[in-house]
């Protein structure tokens, strides 16, 4: 099991310009205030609410360690859209003394775009193996979302690796969920490091993770049963009857 992380501390060298929007969100403005996160952790989790900014973060991370914004592998270098933040700019990584020998960003929202790319790689005659074969011999375009996450997760991502995900969940039913907490338990035991944006209760579930809550005015250390998606998923699930009623009777839904 890795003993020192591939990432160890993530900070700020500056503020963007007050021009920028990504100064305005709530993540960088708690990043100067505390001086950086500390990455203790071979599983680290950022959750929060919506636009708190774990996923700008998040892809921050990846580009200042060299992968593609728009996800993939360091060797990726396609880009169909310029929309990732500035933020990479600004962010500085303190790195461990080992460097991975694999790595991988994921988005959810561009995956269909890496699909893509690596189709257009395939459709060129080469001395290589198609890169298809890397991710369980079939086309990730020929395969559902979720099907081809998990083809990523299960033939691609090989240990010894930094996995930085964004919302893996959204494309994985439960029961796939704990099919990847028990590979991502594969890698960690594999000298892996995962760095993962969530809202899914049940992948924060996974032991000995840190749980950084990025709020409006902190970001905290948080243990997993003190979290608002576990409390609030246990007590729907406890009684959803009850929730819903409530939900109702006081007027949440109408206009």
């Amino acid at each position: 099991m890795l003993t020192g992380q591939y990432i160890q501390k993530i900070y700020l060298n500056e503020c963007p310009g007050e021009d920028s929007y990504v100064s305005r969100l709530p993540v960088v403005k708690n990043l100067i205030k505390k001086g950086g996160i500390t990455l203790h952790k071979n599983v680290t989790f950022f959750i929060g609410e919506n636009g708190t900014g774990k996923s700008t973060l998040l892809e921050a991370v990846a580009a200042a360690y060299g992968f593609n914004p728009e996800g993939g592998s360091r060797n990726y270098s396609f880009s169909t859209f310029r929309s990732h933040s500035p933020l990479c700019e600004n962010i500085r990584l303190w790195k461990g003394a080992k460097s991975p020998s694999d790595g991988y960003f994921l988005r959810a929202e561009s995956f269909y775009n890496v699909a893509s790319y690596i189709e257009d790689l395939d459709s060129v005659p080469a001395s290589a193996p198609p890169i298809k074969f890397s991710y369980g011999g079939r086309s990730l375009h020929e395969q559902s979302h979720g099907e081809s996450f998990l083809s990523l997760v299960l033939n691609r991502f090989g240990g010894n690796g930094l996995y930085i995900l964004d919302e893996p969940e959204a494309a994985l039913s439960p029961s796939k969920q704990f099919t990847l907490l028990a590979q991502m338990n594969h890698l960690v035991n594999k000298n892996s490091q995962f760095i993962i944006a969530t809202h899914s209760p049940i992948l924060m579930a996974f032991p000995g993770a840190d749980i950084f809550v990025l709020g409006d005015d902190d970001i905290r250390l948080t243990p997993y049963e003190e979290t608002e998606h576990y409390v609030l998923t246990k007590q729907f699930l406890n009684n959803p009857g009850k929730i819903l009623r409530y939900l109702f009777e006081d007027g949440l839904w109408d206009d």
